[in-house]
């Protein structure tokens, strides 16, 4: 990734922006050349070991045959996104030296990925997807039931679901961040833009790009 110094991203930022936004883009290399598979990932980082992504995909998925322990793979994961128009920036009205830009977020993770089959790992790992987003469904909008558990479907009908998936984790090598934030910008310029994409639309791309 085309990464110039003053668009990078901190590692702890990173991070961050995996936790929250989950679905990244599995790209894989095979026989039939490059392939891309949306998935939701949680991330796991295990004292004395490495960062790893973890989650599943369906047994259907072609994937799963193309795929081998310790292929390289790379993941992809986006925040928001916006056109930048230069009408935007105050200092176009005066200089006019100014042209239309895209600004967002992305990581990139590269790492080498695992394909795992027995039961007790797959359900490991829905489990542990189901409790981190239940838990973000129950705070966005709370059920008085509380959060949906496994255990709340019938144990013959989750062993069904179960044979249908695969799990999958993704060893993390390593992780590259761009923020593309009008950073190269004056802050009156850059100030202006996030105000102005915030109410285009996009609040939390603008939030990220208000200056320090």
């Amino acid at each position: 990734m085309y990464l110039p110094p003053h668009f990078a991203a901190s590692h702890t930022d990173a991070l961050a922006l995996i936790r929250q936004y989950p679905l990244g883009a599995l790209v894989h290399l095979h026989s039939g050349g490059l392939d891309a598979n949306h998935i939701p990932w949680e991330l796991e980082m295990p004292e004395g070991g490495p960062a790893r992504l973890i989650g599943h995909v369906a047994r259907a998925n072609p994937l799963c045959t193309q795929l081998h322990d310790g292929a390289a793979v790379l993941v992809i994961f986006q925040a928001e996104q916006a056109y930048v128009s230069p009408n935007w920036y105050p200092s176009k009205h005066t200089t006019h030296r100014q042209v239309p830009t895209w600004n967002y977020r992305v990581v990139h993770v590269h790492g080498t990925v695992c394909l795992h089959d027995d039961r007790k790992w797959v359900l490991g790992a829905v489990g542990k997807l189901t409790r981190t987003h239940e838990a973000h469904a129950q705070s966005a909008l709370p059920q008085a039931a509380g959060p949906w558990k496994i255990k709340d479907a019938p144990p013959d009908y989750l062993d069904a679901m179960l044979a249908h998936i695969v799990g999958i984790e993704v060893v993390i090598e390593r992780i590259e961040a761009k923020f593309k934030l009008s950073q190269n910008r004056s802050a009156e310029d850059r100030s202006s833009a996030a105000e102005t994409v915030s109410a285009a639309g996009t609040p939390l791309l603008g939030d990220a790009m208000r200056p320090d």
